[in-house]
């Protein structure tokens, strides 16, 4: 008698708090920063509150449709920002568990890369790719979504996903290869050591330092493994870099590097590893966007969660 008096008086779970990680996922992945997420979140919260739960057939997909939604105006309002963005403009890093169930496949669709991919499309191919190819909704679920027609969807999502093939980068994705180059680099960024730096480096390789005009960092790219290794280098021994040291962590589902003075993360390194080499470095600086390196927001759920 008493269990079942439980079980009629226990009260169901909340389908925000839920569903709470998919949203997160969905809102950052359109938006590129922890703090519009969040901010997305809170709004989404209120509105589900506001709304008579009762009338909600579907509360996963109302939920979806509402962060959606909230993350599209806020995105369209972003890119303006953004045009007048001083230097290099990099998403927010996003501290990920290392043994996260389903990481391997989170990694490509969250990484740094990927998101720096998806800047270049508008925000209405942002929101159908991100919700067909990350999270597996049907066309006519977006067409609900983002109420359009379910053809235009279609036409939107083909467009979206020709565009993120063509510039999707290619890079190795071996745990072992990328802990070892990983060690290699801090080690010899840390010791000083330009010609193993330098080693460690692609041809090609390239160097995007987003500070946001909040503190001192290159405005343009940096291209070839001497330039490169030696403006990282030049970096380290500033004077306002004293104190600061490498340590490893997983950003975006890789594994990369926090740059720490004392207890504080002051910047992230996240970076392509392609036959052996690091192709590609996306360091992140700017003082607002690395307040949520503090303390891990929730983890991304895996695709098709």
């Amino acid at each position: 008698m008493s269990s079942m008096q439980d079980r009629r008086t226990e009260s169901p779970i909340d389908p925000f708090a839920e569903h709470r990680r998919l949203l997160f996922a969905t809102a950052y992945q359109m938006l590129g920063t922890v703090t519009d997420a969040e901010d997305i979140l809170q709004d989404a919260w209120i509105k589900w509150h506001e709304v008579d739960h009762d009338s909600v057939q579907h509360p996963k997909a109302y939920l979806v449709r509402t962060v959606t939604n909230l993350a599209l105006n806020r995105l369209t309002s972003a890119r303006a920002t953004r045009e007048t963005y001083v230097g290099p403009w990099l998403p927010e890093p996003l501290l990920t568990a290392a043994d996260a169930a389903g990481e391997t496949e989170m990694a490509d669709t969250v990484s740094t890369a990927m998101l720096v991919v998806l800047e270049t499309l508008n925000p209405t191919e942002r929101a159908v790719f991100v919700l067909r190819e990350v999270f597996g909704y049907s066309h006519a679920e977006i067409a609900g979504f983002l109420d359009k027609p379910e053809t235009t969807i279609r036409q939107i999502s083909h467009r979206a996903r020709n565009h993120v093939q063509s510039r999707r980068p290619r890079f190795d994705t071996d745990t072992a290869a990328r802990t070892e180059i990983t060690a290699k680099f801090m080690a010899a960024a840390q010791g000083g050591d330009l010609n193993a730096l330098m080693e460690i480096l692609a041809p090609d390789v390239t160097l995007w330092n987003d500070g946001g005009g909040k503190v001192t960092a290159a405005r343009r790219p940096l291209y070839g493994p001497d330039h490169v290794a030696r403006w990282l280098l030049g970096v380290m021994t500033k004077p306002i870099s004293a104190g600061i040291r490498l340590e490893s962590a997983t950003v975006n589902g890789e594994l990369s590097l926090l740059a720490v003075l004392g207890d504080y993360r002051v910047g992230a390194l996240t970076y392509d590893i392609r036959a052996g080499h690091i192709e590609n470095i996306r360091f992140q600086v700017n003082p607002d966007k690395v307040t949520a390196l503090q303390s891990p927001p929730p983890t991304p759920p895996s695709p098709g969660e």
